[in-house]
């Protein structure tokens, strides 16, 4: 018996079937052990002694695979290729050696790109041994990472309040988001008009020409800068006498792209699909390890982390003999496409990511899919389809227009572009981050030199430059494979740390900067630049493919950078708190000082007039304040947009007119708030949060008297003459009678409820009983019949976050669905999927509990004897059982 080690289940299960008799297949489940998240676990002072700690989840697994290998004649480590595979392995490995395991058995690994019958076998016939050129450049990525992290994160809590951490590669991808934040900011929008003549032929087609020049010049996009020009040129215009000056046809050939790489297939998801990085990068793993089609686990698309472009011979030759069967032979081009990547430090290790089959079409597959997986898949086939096909011809037309006026000569110009053979563009074309305005693509009329033609009209239209937009995730990703930054298997885990940590949000699948990560960028930038530059952070991703190119040792690397980088942070120890904020103060001041449009002191206090605004740290973070506190008591978040909600410090709204107590806009633990006077006696004075949604900058002295008089009294129950209150609880807004609560739809109609809507509200939750009055259960959205099973399918919010339900299965819904979203047919295939996995589990159970071989009678599980008192006793409560253990890790 030989046993295989893979990381998934889902993994171990497809290849299972593959290798049959004569092979157990175990899944590690990932990663088994990590450096331990303390201090010391990378020591410098030792050579780099790196101390690895076991997951405590993985022990379980640790010792099953110990047991099997014992048994086994070979252990072949089956782990997926590329470094982190290449890491798992190693870590096994060392763990079964540490527990002394192993006696003899050969050690091979294996490695394929494609989860195939065919791609299986033939890696089990070449073998090979752990190469320990990616292992050292794990290692040494590994430690780099942690050194960065635990020494400098530390540093950044004592300068820098309210920081988290600080990390190697994503503290230069957030630079990139500040630095293009930066640029918007400081972008001075400039004025420019076009002129736009609407002309015809002597045959009546109409087409549009622009404006180029005039009296000899060229106009330039900006050259016409104002109102007064444009009307100008205009008028001369309507006067003129049009002529066709020079037509002009060129050919064009527009070529395919290649199949995706890691990067490419995340920018592209997020363009037409709308993915998240990390969330395509859990389809593609799915689509890879393996689904069931026809009763067969297959995986339907090679390796989906890599860098390389290209594709295997067999696969190239299926793909033209796909192209010639559907779309003939004038779409396969005489000779097979070759691609080479353009990607700075690309190792180009793997194939391009591809359907395994190309003979299993999207049409083909999509039942056996969930609809995610379905849109994925497609896309890698078309995109893979596409990239072996003809050129597209294109012919582009340019017409010059003379414009005669008295003496003087306008220039005119029209363009566009004609299909005369669609090539792979009959299958697929790739998206854009940015939607242009594409002049070549409209259709010019046949018109020849020396035609007279007619005016329509004579548009003159006022334009502003536009600052560089926004990153979305897919253009982030593009730059950083760009500057070498990042490598196919990290981009994914850098965009989601950055989310997780609130450095950076996510708006209309825009990345904007929050304060306290534009705040970490300054403090890095001005005392730690060079480890944010991107020419540092590529050249260490050389050196590290070095690494793996066993052309220089890892911890050579390690020395060069500790002993630069531990000297930097010995440099700021003695830095005092108020010279960080001098220096962040400077850095940050065109985000937080940007110019008024009175042309007035941007940092002039708007309360007292006198004092000037700084940029002020709290134990809550950073905001800006008065220098003339405490006499003067002003301050602000960073930024309207920014997440300064919970940094507001202190902010006076004006005094009630009941009482004359001061009203205040505050920040604590849970957000901000309003509060009445300071309290008197020991008492705590009267506070009322903000509503879900409310922006600090919004609340004024009305407002925040409106919120401290709640809960109010809307009026008396006609029933029982109780008092009905409306009021903001813990879970919204609400009116309350006696113990019966009812919910608002908005915090607005706290303030403007009447009685008899109350009234019905209330009656309307008694109706529904007191499991709903308890609980708040959401009756869900209908989507329909389930199509083959019958009964409804409905969608809910539930306490542990949106599901599906049908007949008693409830399905969590992915993070990318809400129960507004979601259709039936995504639902019935989440539903389907659950069924079947609780199905599975029983039988698993059955299974186990089988007759031994011999036939042998099995003890009765419910005896009714009095238990032995030498029997070996339950786990007690909060133990985990062996057994139960054994199904989750299953």
């Amino acid at each position: 018996m030989d046993l295989v080690l893979v990381e998934s289940p889902a993994k171990a299960k497809t290849i299972n079937k593959y290798l049959g008799r004569g092979y157990e297949v175990l899944a590690s489940f990932g990663h088994v052990r990590d450096l331990p998240a303390k201090s010391g676990s990378v020591d410098p002072d030792h050579n780099f002694r790196m101390l690895w700690e076991v997951d405590p989840k993985a022990q379980k697994r640790l010792n099953d695979i110990a047991r099997a290998v014992k048994g086994a004649d070979r252990l072949i480590l089956a782990t997926d290729p590329d470094r982190e595979g290449e890491a798992i392995s190693w870590h096994v490995l060392q763990v079964l050696k540490d527990k002394k395991a192993l006696n003899g058995q050969a050690i091979q690994r294996v490695v394929f790109n494609a989860i195939t019958k065919q791609a299986v076998t033939d890696a089990m016939k070449h073998p090979r041994g752990i190469d320990q050129s990616l292992v050292d450049a794990y290692l040494a990525r590994r430690a780099l990472d942690y050194l960065v992290g635990f020494t400098l994160s530390p540093v950044l809590w004592r300068k820098l309040p309210g920081a988290r951490s600080a990390g190697r590669v994503q503290s230069v991808a957030l630079r990139l988001v500040c630095d293009r934040e930066l640029e918007i900011e400081k972008f001075v929008r400039q004025e420019y008009w076009t002129i736009v003549a609407t002309l015809a032929t002597p045959r009546r087609e109409t087409f549009e020409a622009r404006l180029v020049g005039a009296d000899g010049k060229k106009l330039q996009r900006l050259d016409i800068g104002s109102g007064a020009e444009a009307e100008a040129f205009k008028r001369a215009l309507e006067s003129a006498a049009f002529t066709v000056a020079a037509v002009e046809a060129k050919p064009l050939k527009r070529h395919p792209q290649p199949p995706f790489t890691t990067s490419t297939l995340q920018q592209e998801a997020s363009r037409k699909l709308g993915f998240a990085p990390a969330h395509t990068m859990r389809v593609a793993q799915r689509l890879y390890e393996g689904i069931d089609i026809g009763g067969e686990s297959v995986g339907l698309i090679t390796y989906m982390r890599t860098d390389g472009v290209q594709i295997a011979d067999e696969a190239v030759a299926a793909t033209r003999r796909l192209i010639e069967s559907d779309y003939g032979a004038r779409y396969v081009p005489n000779a097979p496409r070759r691609y080479e990547t353009k990607a700075k430090n690309a190792q180009e290790a793997h194939e391009a990511i591809r359907p395994t089959d190309l003979s299993r079409r999207p049409r083909d597959v999509k039942r056996h899919l969930d609809a995610d997986q379905a849109k994925l898949y497609e896309l890698i086939w078309l995109r893979t389809v596409a990239s072996q096909m003809e050129s597209a011809e294109l012919e582009r037309t340019t017409a010059d227009i003379a414009a005669k006026v008295a003496d003087r000569l306008l220039d005119l110009r029209a363009t566009g572009t004609v299909i005369k053979f669609d090539g792979f563009l009959t299958l697929y074309q790739e998206g854009r981050d940015e939607d242009l305005e594409d002049e070549d693509s409209r259709r010019l009329p046949e018109m020849s030199t020396g035609e007279r033609l007619t005016k329509r009209s004579i548009a003159a239209d006022q334009h502003f430059t536009e600052p560089p937009p926004r990153y979305s995730e897919a253009s982030l990703v593009k730059r950083l494979e760009e500057l070498g930054i990042g490598r196919p298997s990290t981009y994914a885990s850098i965009l989601q740390l950055l989310k997780d940590r609130k450095y950076v949000r996510l708006d209309k699948r825009r990345l904007y900067p929050e304060d306290r990560g534009r705040i970490v960028v300054a403090f890095l930038e001005s005392f730690f630049a060079k480890y944010v530059e991107y020419d540092f952070t590529a050249g260490l991703e050389e050196q590290l493919d070095l690494i793996s190119n066993n052309e220089i040792p890892w911890r050579e690397v390690l020395r060069d950078f500790w002993r630069d980088f531990i000297g930097a942070v010995d440099d700021i120890k003695d830095l005092k708190i108020s010279e960080v904020i001098d220096a962040l103060d400077v850095l940050l001041a065109p985000h937080l000082f940007p110019p008024r449009a009175d042309g007035g002191d941007p940092r002039q206090c708007p309360n007292c007039s006198g004092g000037r605004l700084t940029l002020k740290l709290s134990k809550y973070g950073a905001f800006i304040g008065c220098s003339n506190y405490p006499e003067c008591r002003y301050t602000r978040p960073l930024s309207a947009t920014g997440d300064g909600a919970a940094e507001i410090g202190t902010k006076v709204l004006g005094s009630d007119p009941e009482s004359g107590l001061e009203v205040t806009l505050r920040s604590g633990r849970f957000g901000p708030y309003v509060q009445l006077g300071e309290g008197v006696d020991g008492e705590k004075p009267k506070r009322a949060g903000l509503p879900k949604g409310t922006s600090p900058e919004d609340v004024d002295l009305k407002k925040a008297l409106a919120l401290l008089s709640l809960p109010r009294e809307v009026g008396h129950h006609p029933e029982d003459g109780e008092p009905i209150r409306a009021g903001l609880g813990r879970f919204g807004p609400y009116v309350q009678h006696g113990k019966t609560y009812a919910n608002l739809e908005s915090a607005d109609e706290v303030f403007t409820i009447g009685l008899n809507r109350a009234v019905t509200l209330l009656a309307e939750k008694v109706a529904r009983g007191p499991r709903f009055r308890r609980f708040g259960a959401d009756p869900g959205r209908s989507l329909g019949e389930h199509p083959t099973k019958g009964g409804p399918i409905v969608a809910k919010s539930g306490r542990y976050g949106p599901y599906v339900s049908h007949a008693g299965v409830n399905a969590t819904l992915p993070s990318d669905k809400t129960p507004e979203t979601v259709t039936l047919d995504e639902a019935v295939a989440l539903i389907d999927a659950r069924a079947e996995r609780g199905a599975a589990a029983p039988r698993e159970r059955r299974r186990k509990s089988a007759r031994p071989a011999n036939g042998a009678a099995r003890p009765s599980t419910r005896s009714t004897a009095k238990p032995n008192a030498n029997a070996p006793k339950r786990p007690a409560a909060g133990k985990k059982s062996t057994r139960r253990t054994t199904q989750a890790a299953e």
